[in-house]
């Protein structure tokens, strides 16, 4: 009886937190996208705006559930937003933001990341822009060399960017899944293919907050505190004989015969070099017995960190939208499966669903596509050489024709 009872109450317990969990946004691009998205006004005038279109792209295991939107044109910006179900105050809860994307173009400049945009900004979404007021913002960026995954977060108004750049990125045409996880103890995972490439504390690798501790600014070096790692050696001398000039007089030069010294002045001996120069002496260095390092101030509590600060750094009270705002130079990128839960488990299940169902039709399809564009590369490769191979073989004969007659007239006129 007990144990029934245990197994009810443990599966009441899961009910409930399945029930409390729950789904803010999730799109996966169907044919209806466009009614729930608005695309930015940003740029229109200019005629700078690029297009969102729906589209599988090149490789997918099924058209309909794989098709996702797609930027174009090429060097152009591209921006719109989605308002969610209801606003997200994360309170207490985790934060999942959750999206694919595959640069099919091969992406060599451009941002393939995403917004989570709050409540507050609502009248500047019809317009929406990089000047907007963000939350978060997520998801790869590249050009050239420079390829890393963006997470950064707003905090009293300034973005925070990661102080150390998270360089976990896809950089290949297939798609790939981009997980960002913010807990409720300030601790924050990101995924790449549900597999993880970072995790930690947000108050060590974000600078929400000043730091704990700062040098003494009233401290002072010692007189005696000795920094200099090495010391000359008392005990090196320098040889009396050391001090050489760096060139001598010529002594096997001779006056010249026709050397006039009313008219040419006094002769002087032309200097050489001097073979027992031996340059500048130098004394060995030692240890310096005394040596105590480079002084640096005690360590002393910032008097303005505020304990407790940063127990709510994780916490957005007030997100609303969803939104991209994007340049890119080569467009092309496919964004699809955009997720905003508080359960973790179910992102995982939906990328799982999505992503995880077709990666490996797309991957076979890739590779097989690859390979005919290589075998037709290198038949074009080979009817161009054996073009060229012909091409030359005909010009040889034909100068070798052009010799044979060059040769018959020559005959012909010594015959003559």
């Amino acid at each position: 009886m007990r144990f029934g009872a245990y197994v009810l109450g443990a599966l009441c317990l899961s009910l409930a937190a399945s029930v409390q969990a729950k789904v803010y946004f999730e799109e996966t691009f169907d044919k209806e996208w466009e009614s729930r998205w608005v695309k930015s006004s940003w740029k229109t005038q200019e005629g700078t705006d690029g297009e969102f279109v729906r589209t599988a792209g090149k490789y997918f295991a099924d058209a309909e559930k794989d098709a996702g939107v797609k930027t174009t044109p090429d060097a152009r910006f591209y921006a719109m937003s989605a308002e969610m179900k209801e606003t997200f105050d994360n309170k207490g809860k985790d934060l999942v933001l959750q999206f694919s994307v595959k640069h099919e173009q091969k992406l060599d400049c451009g941002g393939g990341y995403i917004k989570l945009v709050p409540a507050s900004s609502a009248a500047d979404m019809p317009a929406f822009s990089g000047d907007v007021p963000y939350s978060i913002m997520f998801g790869p960026d590249i050009c050239g060399g420079t390829k890393h995954t963006h997470v950064i977060f707003t905090y009293e108004g300034k973005n925070i960017l990661r102080t150390k750049k998270l360089t976990s990125v896809a950089t290949d045409e297939l798609t790939h899944v981009y997980t960002l996880i913010v807990h409720p103890d300030n601790t924050y995972e990101v995924l790449l293919d549900l597999e993880q490439v970072a995790s930690g504390e947000l108050e060590e690798d974000w600078e929400f907050l000043p730091p704990r501790e700062i040098h003494d600014p009233e401290a002072s070096k010692p007189e005696d505190w000795d920094e200099r790692k090495l010391i000359p050696d008392p005990s090196d001398v320098k040889p009396e004989d050391w001090d050489q000039p760096d060139y001598i007089p010529d002594a096997e030069a001779e006056i010249p015969d026709d050397w006039d010294e009313e008219e040419d002045g006094e002769w002087e001996r032309p200097e050489i070099k001097n073979p027992d120069y031996k340059g500048e002496w130098r004394q060995k260095q030692m240890d310096n017995p005394d040596y105590k390092g480079i002084w640096e101030a005690p360590m002393i509590n910032n008097p303005e960190y505020v304990e407790g600060s940063g127990d709510e750094l994780y916490r957005y009270s007030d997100l609303k939208y969803v939104a991209f705002e994007l340049w890119q130079v080569k467009s092309g990128s496919i964004f699809d499966n955009i997720l905003v839960t508080d359960d973790v488990e179910y992102a995982k299940e939906f990328a799982e669903s999505t992503w995880g169902a077709m990666k490996e039709v797309e991957k076979e399809l890739f590779e097989e596509t690859r390979a005919k564009e290589d075998e037709a590369a290198r038949a074009a490769f080979d009817e161009e050489q054996a073009k060229a191979d012909l091409e030359a073989k005909m010009e040889e004969f034909a100068d070798k024709m052009d010799d044979d007659e060059d040769d018959e007239d020559d005959e012909g006129h010594d015959e003559l």
